[in-house]
């Protein structure tokens, strides 16, 4: 595993262990020489985990679309800063660079970019590993969510299974490597339930 994408809240949070918990993945990464994708901003947790893994000497990519750049909240101390045209180019090139993607605590464009990578998993469209980082139990109102989607058979157990869940960095990157994506083709399951099979 070369990179990880971090998805996370241009915001600090109401909580000091949001940023604390971004710097703690950063020194996780830079131990096992994992290097950082993330949205390329000087604000927020964005900013505690991409200037951590640079004062800990890994490397750091950061994807940012102009309008942004504009905006005056790029990180433009940054190597490698990818300027893209717009949301949509960011997310492809993210997921390009990278062989892996966590949510930290974020706001919709977190929970959006997240479930995306998610989505196109299950799809079968790549076979890297997506985790939340459940920082103060922030994301489990959305793990509810999602146990309710396979109670009403719109997501399977086995799919639901794919998105691992830690509240410890160590322990989720140590499943990252060790992730084999399910052998579930989601549209044989659609197409079963639809016919009424078991």
């Amino acid at each position: 595993m070369r990179r990880v994408c971090v998805f996370c809240g241009s915001s600090p949070g109401a909580r000091p262990e949001y940023r604390e918990a971004a710097r703690e993945l950063a020194h996780a990464l830079t131990r096992r020489g994992i290097g950082l994708v993330y949205g390329g901003s000087r604000v927020g947790v964005m900013y505690e985990i991409a200037a951590t893994v640079l004062e800990a000497g890994g490397e750091v990519i950061g994807v940012i679309p102009q309008d942004l750049v504009d905006k005056e909240v790029a990180f433009t101390a940054l190597s490698d800063l990818r300027v893209v045209g717009s949301m949509h180019e960011r997310k492809a090139l993210m997921a390009e660079l990278s062989d892996g993607f966590i949510a930290l605590p974020g706001g919709l464009g977190t929970i959006e970019e997240l479930l995306e990578m998610f989505a196109w998993a299950q799809l079968g469209l790549h076979a890297k590993p997506c985790g939340l980082l459940n920082v103060c139990q922030y994301f489990d109102a959305l793990v509810r969510f999602l146990d309710h989607a396979v109670s009403q058979q719109f997501m399977t157990p086995e799919h639901l299974e794919m998105l691992l869940i830690e509240e410890d960095p160590e322990a989720l990157l140590a499943r990252f490597e060790r992730y084999r994506p399910p052998s579930v083709d989601k549209a044989t399951w659609t197409l079963r339930l639809s016919s009424g099979g078991s």
